[in-house]
């Protein structure tokens, strides 16, 4: 599915968040706070527009997707990085060896959201971080409601004017609706291992930015 709608990937993106989702890249990268010479996990990272913030920091970022052909396009785009084809349930990278940690918008994709957690877990080193940024629920009930019709009514409509396969964002309105709240989230987390576990509330709750660390 992924595959289908990776050359527009990025423009669908911005066309259905109304322009937020640049906005929402720019606070992931605030609180993975990369540095020179870490080693950032970015997972489900696409075609690596997520990525670009952490390597001009002068971090070593690893863009992983299971999509291959996503993976396809970001090489076109970003010749210089090390992407890599993996499955967010069985990463193919040894223990401990990441800085920071991160997902946007990719873990609900995943099938056992579990062992996607305890994966990252496995592969950051102690001390190191996990940032998620996924879609969740808005707090304001009115809100909410509105939300919920843009995602099942609007949302497609929308989508099938830049993108070529649009089925693929009426399972994403499916998916979002099916997806945990922030406190959900925040146990699924702290059951995988993942301590100081917080998160804070972007665009009224439509996104969620969780944060933890293994200690």
């Amino acid at each position: 599915m992924f595959d289908d709608v990776a050359a527009n990937y990025d423009l669908t993106n911005d066309v259905i968040s109304l322009g937020q989702a640049r906005r929402w890249r720019k606070e992931v990268a605030r609180a993975v706070d990369a540095r020179p010479a870490q080693k950032i996990l970015d997972l489900a990272a696409g075609t690596a527009t997520s990525s670009q913030p952490f390597a001009r920091a002068g971090a070593y970022v690893v863009p992983c997707d299971f999509s291959i052909g996503m993976l396809r396009v970001g090489k076109r785009r970003h010749p210089w990085m090390p992407f890599t084809a993996g499955d967010g349930t069985k990463l193919p990278f040894k223990d401990e060896t990441f800085d920071a940690v991160t997902i946007s918008f990719g873990l609900r994709n995943i099938q056992d959201t579990d062992q996607a957690l305890r994966e990252l877990y496995r592969v950051t080193k102690p001390g190191g971080r996990v940032v998620i940024c996924e879609f969740s629920q808005p707090t304001w009930a009115p809100f909410r409601r509105v939300y919920t019709e843009y995602l099942m009514r609007a949302l497609p409509p929308v989508a099938r004017t830049v993108c070529s396969n649009p089925d693929a964002y009426v399972y994403l309105a499916e998916s979002i609706r099916a997806w945990p709240d922030q406190a959900g989230l925040a146990g699924l987390l702290k059951k995988a291992g993942w301590s100081q576990v917080a998160w804070r509330d972007l665009t009224g709750g439509v996104v969620a930015l969780h944060r933890g660390v293994r200690a």
